[in-house]
């Protein structure tokens, strides 16, 4: 791969930023230690192949519900290496601390995008991969027997600078969203955002998770990426793990513990 690219939500009203101050002056944390207080970073959502940012809907009304700020931006899906530099000229564009979370695909880009980047606290992985140098999707996704997610399983469409697979209706919900309905699944295929058949070929530099503290969220139920390979990317990258008994896209099924994981990747 080439190398890492250059790295360079609500607002309090004015009352409330008022009576912080004045809580701190008076006797808070911050006037008994005579330190500033830790601000709060962002919380950057990111989504993999065959989804979209829709997708982290109920983490987000979470997240916010306890005071978060969240933003999800949109996934190119071109290749890893055109992912990374577009995610990585979105967080320059972002003020303060940065917390990055990676769903299956977008796991790869926060590895990347994240690299020397110091306003990164954390990296969050659900369901994601979480590459080592010179590794690539395929590679994680077979490195372990499990997956579902074979050639049979795709549609390939043209478009005019490649080749996009998208997941096949009939394969979309034991691959993608078993615990979910028939219902909720078919509404995930129609909406899905292909991939391109770069990012299959293309490796990941140098993980930013080998000096970014790292959590992971294990699905056990994953027919796309099997338990066994997420379990093991997350000891390599020595992330703090939870697990949960969810299919792939565990954000949807179980948010509430995806919410917790991302929260205490924010303190």
């Amino acid at each position: 791969m080439s190398p890492p690219v250059p790295r360079r939500t609500f607002l309090a009203g004015a009352a409330a930023a008022g009576a912080a101050a004045a809580t701190a002056t008076v006797g808070g944390p911050a006037a008994a230690t005579g330190r500033s207080p830790r601000a709060k970073p962002t919380i950057v959502l990111v989504h993999g192949a065959f989804a979209d940012a829709g997708g982290w809907s109920q983490v987000i009304a979470h997240l916010t519900r306890d005071g978060h700020s969240v933003i999800a931006p949109p996934n190119p899906l071109r290749g890893v290496h055109a992912d990374s530099a577009y995610l990585a000229a979105f967080l320059d564009s972002l003020p303060g601390p940065l917390v990055l979370v990676g769903h299956s695909y977008g796991g790869m880009l926060i590895t990347n995008a994240a690299y020397g980047n110091e306003r990164v606290r954390a990296l969050v992985y659900v369901a994601a991969f979480a590459p080592d140098t010179g590794e690539s999707v395929p590679d994680l996704q077979t490195k372990f027997p499990g997956t579902r997610l074979t050639e049979a399983a795709l549609d390939f469409r043209h478009h005019p600078q490649g080749v996009e697979g998208y997941v096949k209706r009939t394969a979309f919900r034991e691959v993608f969203a078993g615990d979910l309905s028939r219902s909720e699944a078919d509404l995930l295929w129609a909406t899905q955002r292909p991939g391109d058949t770069a990012t299959l070929s293309e490796t990941s530099g140098e993980p930013a998770w080998k000096t970014v503290p790292s959590y992971y969220l294990v699905a056990r139920e994953d027919n796309l990426i099997p338990a066994a390979a997420q379990r093991f990317m997350a000891e390599r990258a020595g992330a703090h793990t939870v697990e949960v008994r969810a299919s792939h896209v565990a954000m949807i099924s179980e948010p509430r513990i995806t919410t917790a994981l991302i929260g205490k990747a924010a303190r």
